[in-house]
C-alpha cells in the first residue's frame, strides 16, 4: 500500500499549483493552502491534543451518566450484575488497547516524519554534491586531452 499522499504539507508541485489556483480563484483559499504547506505537519499533533482534551472533558460527563444510571436514570445498567461487571471490564480493556494503539500511531507518525526528513536531507546532499561537481572549474591538458578539476586557491570566488 502506498502511504504517500499527493497533497501533503510540503512544497510539492501539486500543493504549489493548488496554492496558485487558490490565489487566482479566491485569495483566502491561497492563504489557506500556504498555511497548510507551512504548518500542515503540525495538524496531526494538534488533532491528537484536541482529541485528548475533549476525551478528558467528556469523561466527566460519562462519569455523571454512570452515576445517573446507577440511580435508574439511564440505560447503562442491565440489571444483571455479572454482565454489567464483565461489560465494564471489557470496556476498560478496550480503552487501554485503544490508548496503546494511539501511542503506537504517534510513534509511527514520528518515525515516518523522520524518514521523510532523512530522505529530504539525502536528496539535498546529492543535489549539493552534483552542484559542486558541475561548478568546479576545469582545465584541459592539451598534451593528453584529459580534463582535470582545478582545486586549491582560486577554485572558489570567495578564495580570490
Amino acid at each position: 500500500m502506498n502511504t504517500s499522499a499527493l497533497i501533503r504539507p510540503a512544497w510539492t508541485p501539486a500543493t504549489i499549483a493548488l496554492m496558485v489556483i487558490g490565489f487566482m480563484v479566491f485569495w483566502p483559499l491561497g492563504f489557506a493552502m500556504l498555511a497548510y504547506i507551512i504548518w500542515g505537519d503540525r495538524l496531526d499533533g494538534f488533532k491528537r491534543d484536541v482529541n485528548r482534551a475533549t476525551d478528558g472533558i467528556f469523561a466527566g460527563c460519562r462519569r455523571g451518566s454512570d452515576k445517573a444510571a446507577r440511580w435508574g436514570h439511564g440505560p447503562a445498567r442491565t440489571g444483571n450484575v455479572a454482565f454489567d461487571d464483565w461489560r465494564e471490564k471489557e470496556l476498560e480493556r478496550l480503552n487501554e488497547e485503544r490508548n496503546k494503539l494511539d501511542e503506537m500511531l504517534a510513534q509511527f507518525d514520528e518515525y515516518a516524519r523522520e524518514l521523510r526528513r532523512a530522505k529530504d536531507q539525502d536528496e539535498f546532499d546529492r543535489f549539493m554534491a552534483n552542484r559542486n561537481k558541475s561548478t568546479a572549474p576545469t582545465k584541459t591538458d592539451p598534451s593528453n586531452g584529459t580534463t582535470t578539476t582545478k582545486r586549491g586557491k582560486g577554485s572558489n570566488l570567495l578564495d580570490d
